[in-house]
């Protein structure tokens, strides 16, 4: 070890997990964890700190003594930059690993119950290309890499970028070139807007001095075929924004939904702005089991629409309905887990925060003839309580999928207090799902866990448990 300009480096130190926010994860010669972001397990290298803390340090490999042989080519021009795919360089199996490991660690290390067999982590059968959702960026002054830095290339033909945020820099934007998330026309039409954009000179968006006419693009792809494009604009020019959409419907006709926003306020979120459907319809449908969810601008749909299939069908499995069963589907988000198990429940209740998710919930279930689902809005821990379920019944299965930050502890407290025959409890974060099933322990015993895999070359896992009353 050595010191250089304040930073340390560690020399010959092996890469021996990965897995915390997508890191690989190496050990000081103090025994401190050191987290790097371009190294996989099994790399041996030599690391300089960008960080120290009192338990930790980040780093970056400096030099690579030997590579992994759970190594793989990365696919991406972009990849190392854009941030969005971590794993790329690691084989797909290897991702499965860790990402069946994590779920393990949590639960055992941090939710400290008794598990039974983990079953092996369902993988996602497209690996590339498997995203029905995309938000780019337009920057008027896009980042530049290293090697477009020390090139003899003229920087100053095209400062403009369509494309993604810079990891942990909200105003740097990448322009990409090819992205393997999302089928194809997504490419082409990312490539055809910016081109255009710049062929009439459109000003593209300058975060900082809050500037320009173009700010972001939507594009949402679904099974059914049908694709919607919602360009977001800054400045109010009609005649420029009608340009750009007549070209969007001209050039390409399969876009079935073609909408703008113009948003002038400090942050790009839409919720809270009037969608202008400018062609064709203001929503798109997407299918599963023969049910189609009408998706329009602000709904949320989950971004891997053939492995959703797959995590809604271990759901139904795990909560074993027989037909019989009054169901409360706890954050139902758009109703559609509510409607997917809704033919073989007697009723199912769906409890939703957003209201424009209810209101497309309610939609969906009437335009799919649904008949046995009824949807309420509001705040989880102030809409379930006593006077909801004295007017709602008494559920045999409460199905729950909460956001990163697990259940509300009121919310945990109701379920027990409730205490249905089972729990079938969904979550993208198994850290806070570990917390709210330690809370639970006392009354439930966790009988099925099932890893499901819906983002192939990132660190993200989802897990779905089974809890059975003791």
């Amino acid at each position: 070890m050595r010191r250089k300009n304040k930073r340390q480096i560690f020399e010959q130190v092996e890469i021996v997990d990965a897995g915390a926010k997508g890191k690989a994860v190496g050990k000081a010669p103090d025994g401190r964890v050191i987290f790097l972001n371009n190294a996989v397990p099994g790399d041996v290298v030599d690391v300089q700190t960008t960080k120290k803390r009192s338990a930790y340090f980040e780093g970056k490999a400096t030099v690579f003594h030997k590579l992994s042989e759970k190594r793989t080519t990365s696919v991406c021009d972009h990849f190392g930059v854009c941030g969005g795919c971590k794993w790329q360089n690691m084989g797909y199996e290897h991702q499965l690993f860790f990402k069946q490991k994590e779920v393990e660690n949590n639960l055992k290390r941090l939710g400290k119950i008794e598990l039974p067999e983990i079953t092996p982590i369902l993988g996602s059968a497209k690996q590339y290309f498997y995203r029905n959702k995309m938000e780019f960026s337009f920057s008027d002054s896009r980042w530049l890499t290293e090697e477009e830095i020390n090139s003899n290339i003229n920087l100053d033909d095209d400062k403009n970028a369509l494309g993604f945020h810079i990891p942990g820099m909200w105003d740097k934007i990448l322009d990409i070139k090819k992205c393997h998330l999302q089928e194809d026309p997504s490419n082409l039409i990312r490539l055809a807007v910016k081109h255009f954009a710049n062929k009439h000179n459109f000003d593209f968006f300058n975060a900082r001095n809050q500037t320009g006419l173009l700010r972001t693009m939507m594009i949402r792809t679904a099974s059914t075929g049908e694709i919607m494009v919602l360009v977001q604009f800054f400045d109010d020019d009609k005649i420029k924004r009608e340009l750009l959409l007549d070209f969007l419907k001209q050039e390409f006709p399969v876009i079935t939904s073609l909408q703008y926003v113009v948003n002038q306020k400090g942050n790009d979120t839409i919720y809270d702005q009037e969608v202008i459907c400018y062609a064709g319809r203001d929503h798109i449908f997407e299918e599963m089991e023969g049910l189609k969810f009408k998706i329009n601008a602000k709904s949320f749909y989950q971004t891997n629409s053939a492995q959703a299939y797959e995590l809604y069908k271990v759901t139904r499995d795990f909560a074993g309905l027989t037909g019989n069963e009054l169901v409360y589907d706890l954050y139902t988000g758009t109703g559609t887990i509510a409607q997917f198990v809704a033919k073989k429940a007697k009723k199912v209740v769906g409890v939703e925060a957003v209201p424009e998710a209810i209101a497309d919930a309610k939609a969906n279930a009437a335009f799919n003839e649904i008949n046995n689902t009824v949807f309420y809005a509001g705040d989880m821990k102030n809409v379930f309580n006593e006077r909801f379920i004295a007017e709602n019944g008494f559920p045999n299965v409460i199905i729950t999928d909460p956001p990163r930050d697990g259940m509300h502890k009121d919310v945990v407290q109701q379920i027990l207090n409730i205490a249905p025959e089972k729990v079938v409890y969904v979550s993208c974060n198994s850290a806070t799902q570990a917390r709210d099933l330690a809370l639970m322990d006392e009354i439930y015993k966790v009988t099925k866990v099932q890893p499901v895999d819906m983002f192939p070359q990132t660190h993200h896992v989802e897990n779905v448990v089974l809890l059975e009353k003791r």
